[in-house]
């Protein structure tokens, strides 16, 4: 049985020019302890299913239509009081800059303990206490001192890693987490995922993983899920993907990745044009403008079909 099973989900924005789908009839499945990479280009809706998933829409944005079940019950159906008590216990967020996430205001040992005596029956005390040991298992150096400490006085590494035991508090059964390394330098970036990694698998959480960086997806995703103009163009297992990508524009976002034996300097490869405006979308197939394979049958939107057992494409010359 699946953990987190979507099914048409539409998200739209409604502004003076007009609606925008930033999210449009999306479907996705994910089991209990496997890892979902979702990928795409700034802008083609990664964040905006993410925070979907939550009930967490900013406005104007508004869910249209479409089912989130998860551990058999249907988010959107929920009342906002029931909602509450699944978001934050299980299914929490690492958002993408934890500077604007975090309060400024409150200590990180007190944003934490916030997390387990809303959703747990502890005093504030036991979840100080907690929190204490939270800082730790997440690799930061005098945690009893840093509980103490604004999120000012951390570094963006250290802010990271609050964000990360913020999100394992309540021991949740999925994870989304919004680009949690964007900010951060390569080496941090590193230790931060190798301590996902293994939260994720001490704790056998499912995680959504959003993110731009397909070399990422390729170390730590068990599937993908490629997502451009609101729409999922490819689907697979990551190993799968990677051996035989078949949309048009997963291949461009490979051919864009250096290789081991890159030439310094080297010119790399780039996808021509620029991703559409959600409220300025072509006609038919939205990758077509961009894509040396088009044919009149683009001009017809495709739909995402299995081509393979487990494969899904939204393309003509790739089914």
């Amino acid at each position: 049985m699946d953990l987190l099973n979507i099914k048409d989900l539409t998200t739209t924005f409604f502004a003076r020019g007009g609606a925008v789908k930033a999210v449009d009839s999306l479907s996705l499945a994910l089991r209990k302890g496997r890892v979902l990479g979702l990928v795409g280009e700034s802008g083609c809706g990664k964040t905006m299913t993410a925070l979907s998933i939550l009930n967490l829409v900013p406005y104007p944005g508004k869910i249209e239509s479409g089912s989130i079940f998860f551990e058999g019950l249907d988010l959107l159906t929920l009342p906002p009081d029931e909602m509450r008590k699944i978001r934050g216990a299980r299914i929490s967020m690492i958002f993408q800059e934890p500077m604007t996430a975090l309060n400024p205001v409150f200590t990180v040992g007190n944003q934490i303990a916030e997390v387990l005596t809303t959703h747990q029956a502890a005093t504030h005390r036991e979840a100080l206490d907690r929190s204490i040991e939270l800082l730790r298992s997440v690799g930061i150096p005098s945690p009893e001192k840093r509980s103490g400490e604004y999120p000012h006085q951390l570094s963006g590494g250290m802010r990271q890693r609050v964000m990360i035991a913020m999100a394992i508090a309540c021991k949740p059964a999925l994870i989304l987490a919004d680009e949690p390394t964007t900010a951060l330098d390569v080496t941090i970036q590193a230790h931060i995922l190798e301590l996902l990694d293994r939260i994720q698998q001490e704790m056998g959480m499912a995680m959504v993983l959003v993110t731009h960086d397909l070399g990422l997806i390729a170390e730590r995703a068990d599937e993908v899920a490629v997502m451009y103009a609101g729409k999922i163009v490819e689907q697979a297992e990551t190993r799968e993907l990677f051996a035989s990508p078949l949309h048009p524009y997963t291949r461009g976002l490979m051919a864009s990745i250096p290789g081991p034996g890159a030439v310094r300097h080297a010119r790399l490869k780039t996808i021509p044009g620029t991703v559409p405006r959600l409220s300025d979308l072509p006609a038919g197939c939205k990758f077509s403008p961009r894509c040396d394979r088009k044919t009149e049958r683009c001009e017809v939107e495709p739909q995402l079909l299995e081509v393979k057992p487990g494969h899904l494409v939204r393309c003509w010359e790739s089914g």
